[in-house]
C-alpha cells in the first residue's frame, strides 16, 4: 500500500473521522479544529508523516468518545388543579326592585273654611296625636254668623208662639159660630209655617257651629307633620291649590314596587294556591334595602297585588307592609325590595370557577385526556358567590374550580377531585 498519496485509504479514513467529530465544550472545538488544520497541511510523503496522521486520528476519536452527550429537555409536569362534578340542587336567588315608601295613611291638611290663619300650633316634622290642634283660623266672622243664626232661630220660635196664640183665640169662636172656620184654617197654616221656620233656623245654627268649628284644624290621625306651606297670617281657603301641610301615619309603612310580566309569572308560579289571595297567604317575607344599602331590621309581608298591569310599563304593582315602631321610615323614602325566587334542580357553579369575556361567562370543562375546554354558560341568576346555570353544562360534567385565569383551550391538567364537603364549602 502506498503512503505517499492523498488518496491513501488510511489518510482518507483519518480525514473523515476527524471531520465527523462533534464537540460539546469550547475547548474541545479548539483542539479538533487544530487537528483538522494539521491534516490538511500534512504532505504524506513519508512513513513518519503517515504515523503522525495515525496519531492525530487517534486523538480525534478519543475526543469524540469522551465528549458528553447533550441532555434531553424534559417537559414541565401538567398543572394540578381542583376539579368538581356538576350536580343539581335547590337554591334561592334574590332580585332587587326599586321601591317607594308611603305611610299607611297620608293626609293632606286643608282648610274647610276661608279666613286668615291666626295660629300655627305645630312645627315641621313634629309627631302629633289624633285630635291635636294644628292650625287656627280667625273665628270672628264665623262666631258672628252663629249669633245671627241663633237670633233667627229665636225669631222663628216667637213667630211659632204667636201662631199658636192665634189658633187658641179662634178655636172657641169657630165652635160658637162667631167667625168662619176659614180664619182658623189660616191661623193653623201660619202656625205650620212658623214651625218650619224654626227647623230652618236650627239648621242654620248648626251650619254656623260647624263652620266655627272648622276654624280650629286638628290632626285626623296620629303621625308626622310635613312641611308647613302656609305661615301665620296667610289667607287660606278650601279652593287653594296648595295644602297647609301633610300628615303621615307611619307606625306601619306601605312599600310599593313593580314586577315585569316575566318575573310576575315566575313569582306566582312557585307558590301554592289557586287564586292570588291563596298565594298571598303562602308568600315568604321580603327584605327592604335602604338608600345606604343597609338592610332594614324588620322583614315585610306582601299583602296586595294590583288588579292589572300598567299599559305603559308592562309591569304590575305589588305592595309590602313593614312595621315601623321606631319611625325610621318616612313617607317619601325610597329603597329596594329584595325578593327571593326559589329555583329547583338548578346547576350551581361557583363564581370563582368562571371567567368573563365580551359579556359572556365561560368555565373550563374537563374533556378527554385531561384536556380542558372553554365552555360558554347561560346564567339564570346569582345566589351569593354562586351562579345558577341555565345552559352550557349538565349534571355530571366536570369543571375546573380555581386557577382558570391562566388556562388556555386544550391545556392538559392533573385533575384533583374535590371532596363533597369541600365543594359545598366553596359553593357556600
Amino acid at each position: 500500500m502506498s503512503y505517499n498519496s492523498f488518496n491513501s485509504p488510511i489518510y482518507l479514513n483519518a480525514v473523515n473521522n476527524i471531520n465527523n467529530v462533534k464537540c460539546a465544550a469550547p475547548g474541545e472545538t479548539y483542539y479538533v479544529k487544530g487537528i483538522r488544520k494539521a491534516l490538511l497541511t500534512i504532505n504524506p510523503t513519508s512513513k513518519t508523516t503517515f504515523m503522525k496522521i495515525i496519531l492525530l486520528t487517534i486523538i480525534a476519536i478519543a475526543l469524540f468518545s469522551c465528549s458528553p452527550k447533550p441532555a434531553a429537555v424534559q417537559a414541565p409536569p401538567p398543572p394540578s388543579l381542583p376539579v368538581a362534578t356538576i350536580t343539581s340542587g335547590t337554591d334561592t336567588t334574590y332580585q332587587e326592585y326599586p321601591a317607594s315608601i308611603e305611610g299607611t295613611v297620608n293626609v293632606e291638611i286643608r282648610p274647610q273654611v276661608s279666613g286668615s290663619l291666626d295660629k300655627v300650633f305645630v312645627d315641621e316634622g313634629a309627631f302629633v296625636n289624633a285630635g291635636q290642634p294644628l292650625f287656627k283660623i280667625n273665628e270672628q266672622p264665623f262666631r258672628a254668623a252663629l249669633n245671627n243664626a241663633l237670633a233667627s232661630q229665636h225669631a222663628a220660635e216667637g213667630a211659632l208662639a204667636n201662631a199658636q196664640l192665634e189658633i187658641d183665640k179662634l178655636t172657641p169662636l169657630v165652635q160658637n159660630k162667631v167667625v168662619s172656620d176659614f180664619q182658623l184654617k189660616t191661623a193653623k197654616s201660619t202656625y205650620d209655617i212658623a214651625k218650619a221656620n224654626i227647623e230652618q233656623a236650627k239648621a242654620n245654627v248648626a251650619t254656623a257651629k260647624i263652620n266655627l268649628g272648622y276654624t280650629l284644624i286638628t290632626a285626623p290621625v296620629s303621625g308626622y307633620i310635613g312641611r308647613l306651606l302656609k305661615k301665620q297670617g296667610s289667607l287660606v281657603g278650601p279652593t287653594d291649590a296648595q295644602e297647609l301641610t301633610q300628615l303621615s301615619d307611619v307606625h306601619d309603612v306601605h312599600v310599593y314596587f313593580s314586577l315585569s310580566e316575566k318575573d310576575f309569572v315566575a313569582f306566582k308560579g312557585q307558590y301554592p294556591g289557586t287564586t292570588l289571595n291563596d298565594k298571598l297567604k303562602h308568600l315568604p317575607k321580603v327584605n327592604l334595602l335602604l338608600s345606604d344599602n343597609s338592610t332594614y331590621a324588620r322583614a315585610g309581608k306582601i299583602d296586595m297585588i294590583d288588579g292589572q298591569f300598567d299599559k305603559t310599563t308592562a309591569a304590575i304593582t305589588i305592595r309590602a307592609t313593614f312595621d315601623n315602631p321606631d319611625g325610621l321610615l318616612r313617607a317619601g323614602n325610597t329603597g329596594k325590595v329584595r325578593l327571593g325566587l326559589t329555583h329547583k334542580d338548578a346547576l350551581i357553579v361557583p363564581e370563582s370557577a368562571t371567567i368573563e369575556m365580551q359579556d359572556k361567562v365561560f368555565v373550563f370543562a374537563l374533556a378527554d385526556s385531561n384536556k380542558v375546554k372553554k365552555v360558554p354558560i347561560g346564567i339564570e341568576g346569582k345566589s351569593g358567590d354562586n351562579y345558577l346555570v341555565s345552559s352550557g353544562l349538565k349534571v355530571g360534567d366536570k369543571i375546573v374550580l380555581t386557577g382558570v385565569d391562566h388556562l388556555q383551550e386544550g391545556t392538559v391538567i392533573a385533575p384533583q377531585a374535590k371532596p363533597a364537603e369541600k365543594l359545598a364549602a366553596v359553593i357556600k
